[in-house]
């Protein structure tokens, strides 16, 4: 730390499709839904995070909520940095005589092309970041789980996000194989809010889904201490009279399987390109769960019973990632070889 280390900020920032999280001095200090509400005629932001997140689904036509991520990519890159700057200003709500140098490090997927890559740069530079790394998804998990990503030893982790499934093979502080999919939290709900629609002729929302995933929510249709059935309110598609139906996590089970499934074939396809040696090491180590995804009841036993590999749920596996961020970046000099 520097004479002027008060003039830099350092931030460790997960932008993530579902929830953003920043890290200052080893501290979660932001952790807040990815969503902004803006004014329609003027474009001006009104809300962000969870005060944006209330209004969702439930605004007039002056005011529109954005979630800038979709499929863990910037969809929307003027709210993007709206967003950013909006959870940069709830650390420093302090009045300053000046405000300090932003040095970041933001992660993201591992399947971002240059263009993705990109969007996320500028939206970081504009938002007031001077210095902006970046660092893949599966590798801040890995360092965030507390695994040592420059040892020869092979480890798999799988990080289910809101937008992605991220699936990869480290070795040596660096990607062996991986593979980054499109189904993850976001698919789940809206296989919820589907599956809802066609069976029971009741039409919800994004959030109710989210809360019926977050209740009932099970990969497998037979657990050893099931939650009780979760109970949903909304108008009938045909009378649209208000119904109530209670809804049971083997529902849920048996609606998340078709996304359950394109998982463990992403899964075993990143293990039929590994090299054997490192096979060799991810079948005695077991596989990494991280993400928000890791906490769907049954899912890594139904895993683990389907590849007859051990899967592990990594504790804490919703701030996985964010806390591997903030290890990189107090560490930058040691892993600027993960960094671009």
């Amino acid at each position: 730390m520097g004479l002027f280390s008060f003039l830099t900020q350092e931030l460790a920032i997960d932008l993530g499709t579902a929830n953003t999280i920043i890290i200052h001095n080893d501290k979660i200090v932001v952790d807040e839904p990815s969503i902004v509400a803006v004014d329609q005629k003027t474009g001006t932001l009104i809300a962000t995070g969870t005060r944006a997140m209330q209004m969702h689904g439930k605004t007039h036509e002056n005011i529109k909520t954005i979630r800038p991520l979709r499929d863990g990519v910037i969809a929307d890159f003027n709210a993007a940095e709206q967003m950013i700057r909006g959870m940069i200003k709830m650390i420093n709500n302090k009045p300053r005589l000046f405000s300090p140098s932003l040095k970041m490090v933001v992660c993201i997927p591992s399947g971002s092309t240059e263009v993705e890559v990109r969007a996320v740069r500028d939206s970081s530079e504009h938002a007031g970041g001077r210095d902006v790394f970046l660092i893949f998804e599966p590798m801040a998990a890995c360092i965030g789980i507390g695994i040592d990503v420059e040892s020869p030893d092979g480890n798999m982790i799988i990080d289910i996000g809101g937008g992605t499934t991220e699936i990869a093979v480290i070795a040596l502080g660096g990607i062996v194989c991986n593979k980054s999919i499109r189904v993850a939290g976001d698919g789940f709900t809206s296989d919820i809010q589907t599956y809802m629609r066609h069976q029971h002729n009741i039409k919800i929302g994004e959030r109710t889904a989210e809360d019926i995933k977050i209740n009932v929510g099970s990969a497998l249709p037979d657990l050893d201490t099931p939650p009780a059935d979760y109970i949903v309110r909304g108008p009938n598609l045909m009378t649209a009279m208000p119904v109530e139906i209670p809804v049971s996590y083997q529902e849920i089970a048996h609606c998340l399987d078709k996304s359950i499934s394109k998982i463990e074939s992403a899964v075993l396809s990143v293990l039929e390109q590994t090299p054997p040696e490192l096979y060799a090491d991810i079948v005695s180590r077991g596989i990494n769960l991280a993400g928000g995804g890791a906490l769907l009841r049954g899912l890594s036993k139904r895993l683990t019973d389907k590849i007859n590999i051990p899967f592990n749920v990594a504790e804490d596996p919703l701030h996985a990632v964010a806390r591997g961020t903030a290890i990189a970046l107090k560490n930058v000099d040691k892993f600027s070889f993960l960094m671009r």
